[in-house]
């Protein structure tokens, strides 16, 4: 089952809760796969975790699979194998190290995968969960940004119900279900501005990473929030909701919503606009893709309007956010423009990390260096 504009949405069948849900989540050390573990650990009845993968992280790996009895533990970086099963010996968890082993571990008996392998080293073990027929809930970008139409084609032939973990793609698809495409006139993603919504361009020049790191709503990992320091995340997901909704380029478009409550906006073709609002919390978009069709108790803030007294919208700032404008001209080219797209949108992250000694890009760090004159 495919997600699609109609709003691309499986037909709801609600699932027994006889027997427990068995899950796997690939990347399970990294922010999403965090809050996953939260959620079906305060449900422990309802869930059964058959595998666990981490990069290089082997004591958060080996806590998380003990805690939750895993079957298998997967570390990605073989050098760390033998820490690992160090750490399991004697739990009769198995341990297994590699890009085979994690493919292979994705051949277990699961119901639902949760795909939060960050970058494009998630592409592979997301096919194979797609390939497998497993309901997906899809936290990694890269599959859709860099081979979305390929990536879509796949969910389609093997009948994968795939499920968007972004907080404005889980927005959407629930405004957009049981709304005919031709219906859905414009999908308005939403995006806070970032630390940096009303720096000057001089002072966005001299930004460090402990600024770009200071979001201010949302508790991510660090990649994603330094994406979204620049609006690059924004700009990645247009182009994943172009292919998760089959939506045309027209169709979609940014606003900036300082306060984070309204994640997505869908206006319809009788005026009406449908919008989701929830706390900025991941654990609510989590929590609705690992109990699809139904819904799950999150002990998260409930949302109260009266104190939070106002709801602020603007348009984006593309000449201050290059990043933006350049996944806009990307989504409007179209073919495999999103491929090519995927080394520059690594540019922020790499001009952060520790081992690189650089200003926040410029409004010339984009298009000019990267588009069109890479394609």
């Amino acid at each position: 089952m495919t997600l699609s504009a109609s709003a691309r949405s499986p037909q709801p069948t609600p699932r027994t809760t006889a027997q427990p849900r068995r899950i796997s989540v690939l990347g399970a050390t990294g922010s999403i796969g965090e809050s996953t573990l939260d959620l079906v650990g305060r449900d422990p009845d309802s869930y059964e975790v058959v595998a666990l993968t981490g990069c290089r992280n082997v004591t958060r790996l080996a806590e998380m699979a003990i805690e939750h009895r895993a079957e298998v533990a997967v570390i990605a970086d073989e050098t760390c194998h033998a820490n690992l099963k160090a750490a399991l010996a004697g739990t009769g968890i198995e341990t297994a190290a590699g890009e085979g082993a994690l493919l292979e571990a994705l051949a277990g008996p699961a119901d639902w995968v949760m795909a939060a392998i960050v970058g494009a080293a998630g592409l592979k073990p997301t096919l194979r969960a797609v390939r497998q027929g497993t309901s997906t809930a899809l936290a990694n970008k890269e599959c859709l940004v860099s081979a979305g139409a390929i990536f879509m084609a796949e969910v389609a032939k093997y009948g994968t119900t795939l499920l968007p973990v972004d907080s404005e793609h889980s927005a959407a698809l629930q405004a957009m279900t049981g709304t005919a495409p031709e219906r859905i006139e414009r999908v308005c993603l939403t995006a806070s501005g970032g630390p940096f919504r009303t720096w000057t361009l001089k002072q966005m020049a001299d930004a460090g990473p402990e600024q770009a790191l200071n979001h201010p709503n949302w508790s991510m990992g660090p990649k994603v929030t330094i994406d979204s320091a620049s609006l690059m995340n924004k700009g990645m997901e247009l182009l994943e909701a172009h292919h998760l909704f089959a939506l045309s380029p027209d169709k979609l478009d940014v606003l900036v919503h300082p306060q984070s409550i309204v994640h997505c906006l869908v206006y319809m073709s009788d005026g009406a606009v449908l919008a989701q609002l929830s706390c900025p919390d991941m654990r609510t978009p989590i929590a609705y893709s690992l109990a699809w069709p139904e819904r799950m108790h999150v002990p998260n803030q409930r949302l109260d309007l009266a104190e939070i007294g106002a709801l602020t919208f603007e348009a984006p700032d593309l000449e201050r956010f290059p990043a933006l404008r350049l996944a806009k001209e990307v989504l409007a080219a179209g073919g495999s423009a999103g491929t090519v797209f995927t080394p520059p949108m690594r540019s922020p992250w790499k001009r952060f990390s520790p081992s690189v000694s650089a200003s926040w890009p410029s409004p010339g760090w984009s298009s000019r260096r990267f588009w069109p004159a890479a394609i």
